[in-house]
């Protein structure tokens, strides 16, 4: 077997996912390993792709998102990837803009409930 070929069990560690998570990658065709009976082995492709899917994820992307990106390089190549890659990004952080907005809001609510509470068992005997 090629040394560049990693086990299931190794490749769970090496990205800190749950053997639960990994499998499901691989059922909806986000990850592709090599098989040989019922072992998995992961190659360079596979670990690119996981690091990938792992940083979308950290960053809000749906895996369907994840998918269709990862696509774009599987059909068209690296250029048209990465321009898709600019566009989600740029929705990405338009969204999290509105929900830091928003959560901006929500802190500066609870701030000043807290306050008029705090003013109200001030007066309290």
């Amino acid at each position: 077997m090629n040394e560049t070929l990693i086990p299931f069990k190794e490749m769970c560690a090496r990205f800190d996912v749950t053997p639960r998570t990994l499998r499901y990658y691989e059922y909806i065709e986000l990850l592709a390993p090599q098989k040989q009976g019922r072992a998995r082995f992961y190659g360079p492709r596979e670990s690119a792709r996981l690091t990938l899917i792992l940083r979308g994820r950290h960053f809000g992307f749906s895996l369907e998102e994840i998918r269709q990106w990862l696509l774009i390089y599987d059909q068209k190549g690296t250029r048209p990837q990465l321009e898709a890659w600019l566009e989600l990004a740029d929705r990405r952080l338009a969204a999290l803009a509105e929900e830091e907005a928003e959560l901006a809001r929500r802190i500066a609510d609870l701030r000043a409930l807290r306050a008029a509470s705090a003013e109200e068992l001030s007066r309290l005997p």
